[in-house]
């Protein structure tokens, strides 16, 4: 799944970045940078990819992998989960978000979600202005959250096969691409946005995107670990790192791919009601599941998030709705942002209206005015039949000329005529 972060765009420059144009700090401090660290945080002196720690199995007896032992440590939770949506990638989204709000019934919407596109790497630097928009969104109130999804690699839509994109996570976990993520992390502070949330190669665990694990895990891990340690380098940067994989176990479990808790701020889970006929409680219970999301993050005590989640194979489902909704209230992650187009929407997406109004009701706490449905004939009242007249009985003829003229003929002809 995912949003594809390059449709639509305006039409780009096309100038390619010089790749020496690297910044001297990154060059001289990137020995010291990259020394080795424990728990399987990546890569080693000079850059070189190392052996990562095993990722966390399946627990004993088929329990969640990654789980805790008993009376492990909890995971932290969000005091209140603030709430979003994916509206647009640009400065329609933000817009959106306004509208979104008053569709709720003025719920607030504190996460602004967005996509770099993974066309060029000038793009996945946030260049052309476009985060702009989104960091002033930003900057209005104190509380918001924007949460910026980052493709690890350019062409990154473009299914590109498994030998290519092994060396290319190489050569990522090698240095090669250091100097794009180190721009992107000096745009966002001087945005004045330095506590973004970043989702660097979301759904990593699927087949979807160039930025895939499965071709190399180790590689993927130590070419993370390099991404997230260029961008800790900018100063004034308080950037989040999300680790967010596709719900299930899908091409590679997404345990595997785990950089490890140096690396990782966020544990998320892309959640979509799929496959069809899936039901939500077996969402639940499947492996790399819903329940071993909760269960890993808790084991590593990190918070949890859903960037992406919404309805999909299963259609207008109000059950699945009800289970998402009640699941992130009963597990309070950092953030939760529907993907609002359809398939998958409810705001943007009329073919979903049994979710939606459900979504509604929840979300804006019973506050969103009533929806006008259609119209209905109205219902005339009844009308009774008027009454019959009474019809007086004829006078009986009784032979007389006063019983068979009326007295009009009379007065015309006179009595003498009767």
């Amino acid at each position: 799944m995912g949003m594809r972060a390059h449709d639509g765009l305006v039409s780009q420059h096309r100038r390619r970045v010089a790749g020496g144009l690297v910044c001297a700090a990154v060059l001289v401090t990137a020995a010291a940078l990259f020394t080795p660290v424990g728990g399987g945080d990546g890569a080693g002196p000079g850059g070189t990819a190392r052996e990562a720690a095993p990722a966390a199995g399946p627990g004993p007896e088929g329990g969640p992998p990654g789980s805790a032992p008993p009376g492990g440590a909890p995971a932290p939770a969000a005091a209140e989960t603030a709430v979003g949506a994916y509206l647009d990638y640009g400065e329609k989204g933000v817009r959106r978000i306004a509208e979104f709000s008053r569709w709720l019934g003025g719920a607030e919407i504190r996460v602004g979600h967005t996509y770099l596109p993974g066309d060029r790497w000038e793009n996945i630097e946030g260049g052309h202005g476009f985060l702009d928009s989104w960091a002033k969104w930003r900057r209005a109130e104190n509380d918001r959250m924007l949460v910026v999804n980052v493709p690890m690699m350019e062409r990154n839509e473009e299914r590109l096969g498994d030998g290519e994109v092994r060396t290319l996570l190489r050569r990522g976990a090698s240095g090669a691409y250091d100097q794009h993520f180190y721009r992107l992390a000096q745009r966002l502070v001087a945005l004045k946005v330095p506590d973004t949330v970043l989702v660097p190669g979301w759904e990593m665990n699927g087949t979807t995107y160039s930025h895939r694990c499965g071709p190399d895990p180790a590689a993927w891990k130590a070419y993370w670990t390099r991404i997230v340690r260029v961008m800790r380098m900018v100063p004034g940067q308080q950037l989040r790192f999300d680790f967010t994989a596709t719900r299930g176990r899908d091409a590679i479990p997404w345990t595997e791919c785990y950089p490890g808790d140096k690396v990782v701020d966020i544990i998320g889970l892309d959640a979509y009601d799929q496959p069809e006929g899936l039901s939500f409680e077996d969402q639940i219970k499947e492996p790399y599941g819903l329940r071993d999301h909760a269960a890993f993050a808790a084991a590593h005590r990190k918070p949890i998030s859903f960037p992406e989640w919404g309805l999909f194979r299963g259609g207008d489902n109000s059950a699945y709705m009800r289970g998402m909704l009640d699941w992130m209230s009963d597990h309070k992650p950092l953030y939760q942002t529907i993907t609002d187009y359809c398939p998958h929407g409810v705001w943007q997406c009329g073919q979903n209206p049994r979710a939606a109004a459900l979504y509604r009701s929840v979300v804006s706490g019973g506050t969103a005015p009533e929806e006008p449905g259609e119209p209905q004939e109205p219902e005339w009242p009844e009308i009774p039949d008027p009454p019959e007249a009474e019809v007086p009985d004829p006078p009986e003829d009784d032979g007389s000329c006063e019983s068979r003229l009326p007295g009009w003929l009379r007065d015309w002809f006179g009595d003498e005529d009767c």
